[in-house]
């Protein structure tokens, strides 16, 4: 079903994008669906440069993630992002990865807050806004909770510093990254979904100090600053 609002991106699956099993990696994937919404953003005229020049910015609060199939290279892909729904500062925004059949093979849900990057606060987005993104049904994912719980054995590993590349336009460590840095410490098989919960920017030179805890069918990592405050905190379950 294609969605009145929805915005499309197609590609195929690249060498660059694949790992050793020749499938797409889980940081391609989420990449995918960030470039399909700042390119809807940038389609309507409301993307990087209208936000930069009022100091605005719409920043992640959380994704749930399902991935049914891994796309394999070469495969012919497609990526549909749309607005599921605002309330005050808050947006939600759905997104679902269909392959060359037109089966959807990956789909998520996430949770982002409107900020006034001068300010460091919050912010309401103009009517406006609101209005050039419209909004669609949602989704049907079930329900799941934006936090994240911790498990309570909880094991402290090696820290290490946020590099250049880990940094994005708005100054602060990409939301794709802390993924990534999390993803390291997984031994699972292969991860089916992924929830993460971002709590704090961590910026350039900043200390990140892995926490991981396992328990069930779910292996949770918290990304801590050297002072212990939380960064961001992700569950992968395979």
């Amino acid at each position: 079903m294609t969605r009145e609002n929805e915005y499309t991106i197609t590609g195929r699956v690249r060498f660059s994008e694949i790992d050793h099993s020749r499938r797409m990696t889980l940081p391609a994937i989420i990449n995918y669906f960030q470039d399909s919404s700042i390119f809807h953003s940038e389609s309507i005229g409301y993307g990087l440069e209208f936000l930069g020049k009022r100091n605005r910015a719409w920043v992640l609060s959380a994704w749930q993630i399902v991935i049914d199939r891994y796309p394999e290279l070469g495969e012919e892909i497609s990526v549909s992002t749309f607005a599921s729904g605002f309330k005050g500062i808050c947006g939600d925004r759905n997104f679902y990865m269909k392959d060359g059949h037109g089966e959807t093979i990956a789909y998520a849900n996430s949770l982002w807050v409107y900020m006034d990057i001068e300010k460091g606060c919050p912010a309401k987005p103009d009517a406006k806004e609101v209005e050039a993104y419209g909004v669609s049904e949602p989704l049907e994912m079930g329900a799941s909770p934006r936090k994240i719980a911790l498990p309570e054995r909880m094991m402290e590993m090696p820290s290490f510093p946020v590099r250049k590349y880990h940094i994005d336009t708005n100054e602060h460590v990409n939301n794709c990254q802390y993924i990534q840095m999390a993803k390291e410490l997984y031994e699972g098989e292969q991860v089916r979904q992924v929830r993460a919960e971002y709590k704090k920017s961590a910026v350039y030179n900043d200390m990140i100090v892995p926490r991981v805890g396992r328990e069930d069918d779910r292996t949770v990592v918290e990304l801590c600053s050297t002072q212990g405050q939380a960064f961001a905190a992700v569950e992968f379950k395979d």
